[in-house]
């Protein structure tokens, strides 16, 4: 239903719990607070935050799942990341996981990641947190991505509506990555 919703929206903008949200217009500040709104039960994590945890060896490092599609994530993605189907079922996935174990989802700017994280804690999931702006904030501010364990800049756009949220020379053009 997510999808079928974002595929919809196109070039105007969208509509969620009352708020209208067109990307150019609200920017990334307008995003978050939507998420917020959305999903008020998730925790939401700053890149800022995220990569303290990532630095403190005295922490257990979290799983870092992104749950864009294939295309997206070959493009692009956080170092160490492993790449889930955006509509993993929660209990399939607590499957081959310990319930405990600190996971970060993050997608393109929180929305789909947040769903994810939801369906995650009601599967049993105890320490679940979403990236708050996902790798478009992450990588906006500077942070480091990847492809194939090699440094890259680009970010996979999601769509031209969702890409104005990230800066200009980090969108990576259509067919980046042969197979997409």
């Amino acid at each position: 239903m997510i999808w079928l919703c974002l595929l919809l929206i196109g070039a105007v903008g969208f509509s969620v719990a009352g708020f209208a949200f067109e990307p150019e217009r609200d920017g990334m500040d307008g995003m978050r607070a939507l998420v917020r709104e959305r999903f008020p039960t998730v925790t939401q994590r700053s890149p800022a935050e995220l990569a303290a945890w990532l630095a403190d060896t005295n922490r257990p490092a979290p799983l870092l799942l992104d749950v864009r599609t294939l295309a997206e994530f070959k493009v692009s993605h956080l170092p160490g990341a492993r790449q889930v189907d955006p509509k993993i079922a929660g209990p399939e996935l607590a499957a081959t996981l310990p319930l405990d174990r600190p996971v970060v989802v993050y997608c393109s700017v929180g929305y789909r990641s947040s769903d994810c994280a939801t369906r995650l804690l009601r599967a049993g999931f105890t320490n679940v947190v979403n990236l708050e702006g996902s790798i478009f904030q992450w990588a906006n501010e500077g942070r480091a991505i990847e492809r194939d364990g090699q440094p890259v800049r680009a970010v996979h756009p999601y769509n031209a509506t969702f890409g104005q949220l990230l800066k200009p020379e980090l969108r990576a053009e259509p067919g980046a990555v042969s197979g997409e």
